[in-house]
């Protein structure tokens, strides 16, 4: 039997290796935007995971006769290091998106590699290509389902940055069309005003979804807030209270008689979690979970009501 001609697959073996490093070092990036404990402890075992495969990567080139590229890891982490600086300026999903598409190429090459080790009989290779493309394929659902949760208004598995929230808030308002009337506008623009402090802080704050703990918010700015939101409805300009609504549900500022759930600051740890996994919308565990981060902050709360979210996530995307 000739020897097969390897340059190709060495060619994709050399290139996955590159991406592999780069996946690691975002992989590290998104651990501290991981919004529990359960989700950090993933994605550092993914990071891990992701430096074992790099090591069975290396010594497959090794096998074949060749030697890994030294700058390989290198490249990896500045291209890594690059792309989390430009996710800055992105909205969330976009960052999201482009950690998507680096899955998705991994997982292409996964499959081409093995269909090249297939072709050149080389068995070890075509297992590493099979676990390449299970390692992979669940990034993607995961990544998928993210999305999703996010798509759903969230809570996501990933918190945003400060700075993408502000600029996902901005594309938002830029896109947002106006159905109120002028005296409408008014109307709540004097309510605004009149109320100390000003309405523009607090929203500011509120942009942080999920991210802002309820002590930093005063009596008056929560007052303010509500009484834009029924100002503003009472005018007829339900876009904009809706918004306000959304802003006082991230923020874990609702009155406890407004939440989804019946007498909820009643309920014990295993109570509330029972009641969470009931919930079918995914503005009612929103609610649920902005108010908790808020007050008691019960991580076993939270947890279950982020696993519900992500259950209702992947049905949405077609996963289960």
């Amino acid at each position: 039997m000739s020897t097969p001609d390897t340059t190709t697959l060495l060619a994709q073996l050399r290139a996955v290796l590159a991406l592999t490093n780069t996946e690691i070092q975002v992989a590290e990036t998104r651990i501290a935007q991981a919004r529990t404990e359960a989700v950090r402890r993933e994605l550092s075992e993914n990071a891990d995971n992701a430096r074992a495969r790099a090591e069975a990567i290396e010594t497959a080139i090794r096998d074949l006769g060749s030697v890994p590229e030294v700058v390989g890891p290198f490249l990896g982490r500045a291209a890594a290091a690059v792309k989390a600086m430009a996710e800055q300026a992105q909205p969330f999903d976009e960052a999201l998106l482009g950690d998507l598409a680096l899955e998705h190429q991994l997982l292409d090459r996964a499959r081409y590699i093995k269909a090249l080790a297939t072709a050149a009989h080389l068995r070890k290779v075509v297992a590493l290509a099979d676990r390449l493309i299970t390692a992979h394929s669940a990034t993607v659902d995961w990544l998928t389902t993210v999305l999703a949760e996010d798509a759903l208004g969230g809570p996501a598995a990933l918190r945003r940055t400060p700075l993408q929230a502000a600029t996902g808030t901005a594309v938002k308002l830029f896109n947002l069309p106006v159905f109120w009337s002028t005296r409408g506008l008014d109307r709540a623009l004097d309510t605004v005003r009149a109320t100390p402090p000003a309405l523009g802080g607090l929203l500011a704050q509120g942009a942080r979804a999920g991210d802002v703990a309820v002590k930093t918010l005063s009596a008056s700015r929560d007052a303010a807030l509500e009484t834009a939101e029924q100002v503003t409805r009472r005018e007829g300009a339900d876009t904009a209270a809706d918004a306000l609504r959304s802003i006082r549900t991230s923020t874990g500022v609702l009155e406890p008689h407004e939440l989804p759930v019946a007498d909820y600051d009643e309920l014990n740890v295993s109570q509330a979690v029972a009641e969470v996994k009931e919930l079918t919308d995914p503005a009612d565990i929103r609610a649920i979970v902005a108010y908790e981060e808020a007050h008691k902050n019960r991580h076993g709360v939270v947890s279950a009501a982020q696993t519900r979210l992500a259950a209702i996530a992947q049905e949405v995307a077609g996963l289960i």
